[in-house]
């Protein structure tokens, strides 16, 4: 059988006559009876019985014209679905991110995701920043939101999000009475700082800032993640500086403020591979992103 025959079929069957059946066709009447034909030749059955000017199924026409109508509506189907896969409006992506952009930006971006891409399935992988670069040259990930693109010619980035770095302390500091800390108060104040090696971002960051400024706090523990260090500051062993979206963890007895310094921020990346045969991930920098006229190349944003 083909779809032209079984096309042709259902109009006529729909119609019961094939005059009607041409011209919803936009054929003319003996083409259409010869694929009507040609169809019964197939089977080996009659599908039509035709009296004069009157035409009605026969027992095998009704059986037909039940998974004839199926058949043609999957054909359709399937063919849409290849258009939306070849468009990026269907198929799948896998978005890296770190544990802090799950905290506002990630959520924010899936919403937005399923409202206007609701046939493409996104798959997570959360990891730090040295991975989730690894992972997207590798191929691994289409799309990473990370604090740090490495120089590569083949990646793109572009800047997505930018928060200010604010103070965690426990409830009951004496900070707590200033609306916004300057970044002196804690000189020789036990602070509890990110990892070198796990988050080197922050770390960087916040070590930079203090020696600009000649200050020297008293480093006391070293956490890798951000909930981490917020615990540690509920546990009362020092202060915390973080991103602003920590404030989404609501730990009991932690505070936050302003911390009254210029330029202290952190930045959060989209980044992905310039030459990606993924046609989801145009989609997703387009449509969900709003990536039209702000990419960057990597490798000219470290010069």
């Amino acid at each position: 059988m083909e779809l032209r025959q079984l096309e042709c079929f259902v109009a006529v069957a729909e119609e019961l006559h094939f005059g009607r059946a041409a011209a919803r066709l936009r054929m003319t009447q003996p083409p259409l009876s010869r694929q009507v034909q040609m169809l019964e030749q197939d089977l080996g059955v009659t599908l039509l019985e035709r009296h004069s000017r009157v035409v009605k199924l026969t027992a095998a026409g009704h059986r037909l014209l039940q998974d004839a109508r199926h058949l043609l509506d999957y054909a359709a189907r399937a063919a849409l679905a290849a258009r939306r896969a070849a468009n990026g409006e269907a198929g799948h992506l896998t978005l890296g991110y770190t544990a802090v952009a799950a905290y506002r930006l990630m959520p924010a971006l899936l919403m937005r995701a399923q409202a206007v891409l609701p046939e493409v399935d996104i798959q997570l992988r959360e990891m730090v920043s040295a991975d989730l670069a690894r992972l997207l040259q590798a191929g691994e990930l289409d799309v990473v939101l990370t604090r740090h693109v490495p120089m590569h010619q083949g990646l793109q980035k572009r800047l997505i999000d930018r928060e200010a770095l604010i103070l965690a302390l426990p409830a009951g500091s004496p900070l707590t009475a200033m609306e916004s800390v300057p970044l002196r108060a804690l000189h020789q104040q036990p602070l509890i700082l990110y990892s070198p090696s796990d988050s080197r971002y922050f770390h960087d960051r916040i070590v930079g800032a203090m020696g600009l400024a000649n200050i020297s706090p008293r480093y006391v523990q070293r956490a890798s993640q951000t909930h981490t260090l917020v615990a540690l500051v509920r546990a009362g062993l020092g202060y915390g500086i973080v991103p602003d979206s920590a404030r989404e963890l609501h730990f009991e007895g932690v505070e936050y403020r302003p911390i009254s310094q210029k330029n202290f921020y952190a930045d959060i990346y989209l980044a992905w591979r310039q030459q990606s045969d993924n046609p989801a991930v145009e989609a997703f920098l387009d449509r969900v992103a709003g990536r039209k006229d702000q990419t960057e190349d990597a490798e000219a944003l470290f010069e």
